[in-house]
């Protein structure tokens, strides 16, 4: 069994993934901002903790991620103004890591998004510009500490029925179905062989695609 802590337990992910880390028999905090989202979260099986994380300190963080096996970095501002998302995407994540190196808690898994790269392409004129600055500023943090970190960057989100199947480095926005990433990040929140990786994938085609398994072990 392993303590895993989410950040970002109401969303849709984390949603998904808590029952799955549940029924292996594992232990699962869900930190989340609104105290009426308890009831939810807590019908995953997991333990819900209600902490603003946009504000908390390092220190403070510390003390919530500590005892723990591993940290799950599931939240973000979600489309709000630029300067939230960077208050949460960039600075907020980037916190939960200085507090789990503090923690002593080495284990990181980050939630990232597909096209995650320094050349993200995205002009700052675009509304997705200050998303696509902070995750790669809190992605490039994570690379600079000395956690065991894996950085999971899944394509464009969908509402699909989960396959079990993913296609690594794909091409296109690589749509991938939010049950198959909770898939992922279960699959390589223990898994050692993926300490140190970034992991691009998406739902590929019947024909690409390998059991999610498989597929991290290339």
């Amino acid at each position: 069994m392993s303590r895993i802590i989410v950040f970002g337990g109401h969303g849709r992910i984390a949603l998904l993934l808590a029952p799955i880390l549940v029924a292996r028999g594992d232990e699962v905090t869900s930190v989340i901002r609104n105290p009426d989202h308890v009831s939810e979260v807590e019908a995953t099986g997991a333990h819900a903790l209600v902490a603003d994380v946009e504000t908390l300190d390092t220190d403070a963080l510390a003390e919530i991620i500590r005892g723990h096996d591993a940290v799950v970095w599931s939240a973000g501002a979600g489309g709000g103004s630029p300067e939230r998302t960077y208050a949460v995407d960039r600075d907020a994540a980037i916190r939960t890591m200085d507090a789990a190196e503090a923690a002593g808690v080495k284990r990181y898994v980050m939630v990232s998004w597909l096209g995650s790269k320094a050349d993200h392409g995205v002009p700052e004129s675009d509304g997705f510009f200050a998303y696509a600055d902070a995750k790669w500023a809190a992605d490039e943090h994570l690379r600079s500490t000395d956690l065991d970190g894996t950085i999971l960057g899944p394509g464009t989100l969908t509402f699909d029925e989960p396959t079990g199947r993913i296609v690594l480095d794909p091409e296109g926005k690589g749509e991938v179905a939010r049950a198959d990433v909770a898939a992922v990040i279960a699959e390589v929140v223990g898994n050692p062989s993926t300490f140190g990786r970034t992991i691009r994938f998406g739902n590929g085609t019947d024909d690409t695609a390998v059991p999610i398994v498989d597929a991290l072990s290339a």
